[in-house]
């Protein structure tokens, strides 16, 4: 009888766990969809009202925690792949989409546009960040720019990179700025990296040098992704890197899109 109650026991057990699973991926995700819809929509909204990219150049993109203030793309991810990221990285607000943390340079600004999002469950914007490599384009999209970041090389990669940075994209391909390693006071910003959650540095203005005290209008202009790490664990966190190479301003119609939309990995 013992052995039958404890078999029942682990059964049981078993379909709880199961059901968590199913609930993690699969139903927070329908969930954070309907809610990513709602905040595009409501970003689309806003940018096509008259007068919408004066006051956002007024406002210097001041929203509310929770609501939409750029789109981002990730070619190399699939044509397909666009986010809309709101303001704040709460827990209300990454069931939404990426999160901007909010003491973090705006886009396209000298410092740290830093962004945080969910890699399994709700949405799961940033599942795939593990598959990106140096020179791949990261896409910011405002409402009167768009703003062309690209992958800063890893560790591994600055070891050969006379090699590996023969890729045009990363020589500044369209008109856009050479990616290389970073140095001197940038020399802990690296294209993909793994931290422990305590380790913040990552998205300070200079990222992992909180003693530099660079003027503002002296610091490169970055992206930060960070995410969860491995996969169903927030034990430690990945880091994608990247750097602005070029930015490029809306046309009336919006009809131009940048190049880099079109790329593959």
């Amino acid at each position: 009888m013992a052995i039958k109650a404890g078999g029942e026991v682990m059964v049981t057990l078993g379909l709880v766990m199961l059901l968590f699973v199913v609930y993690e991926v699969w139903i927070t995700d329908l969930i954070s969809a309907g809610k990513q819809d709602d905040v595009t929509s409501a970003l689309d909204q806003q940018w096509d009202q008259p007068g919408a990219e004066d006051a956002e150049r007024k406002q210097r993109f001041q929203v509310a925690e929770g609501q939409g203030m750029a789109k981002l793309y990730i070619p190399a991810l699939g044509e397909d792949y666009k986010f809309t990221v709101v303001e704040g990285t709460t827990d209300a607000d990454l069931e939404i989409g990426p999160g901007h943390y909010v003491n973090s340079a705006l886009p396209g600004q000298p410092g740290n546009f830093a962004v945080a999002g969910h890699r399994v469950g709700k949405g799961a914007p940033f599942n795939d960040l593990d598959l990106l490599n140096a020179c791949d384009a990261i896409v910011v999209e405002t409402r009167s720019d768009w703003f062309v970041y690209r992958m800063l090389p890893t560790n591994d990669d600055a070891k050969d990179w006379a090699s590996k940075g023969s890729d045009p994209r990363c020589a500044g391909a369209d008109g856009g700025a050479a990616v290389e390693p970073l140095t001197g006071e940038y020399a802990k910003a690296t294209g993909r990296q793994i931290v422990t959650p305590q380790q913040s540095e990552v998205v300070a203005p200079v990222p992992g040098n909180t003693a530099s005290r660079l003027p503002e209008d002296e610091r490169l202009k970055l992206i930060t992704l960070t995410t969860c790490h491995p996969k169903f664990s927030n034990k430690q966190r990945m880091i994608l890197q990247g750097v602005l190479v070029r930015q490029q301003p809306k046309t009336a119609d919006h009809s131009v899109v940048p190049v880099e939309l079109s790329e593959t990995s």
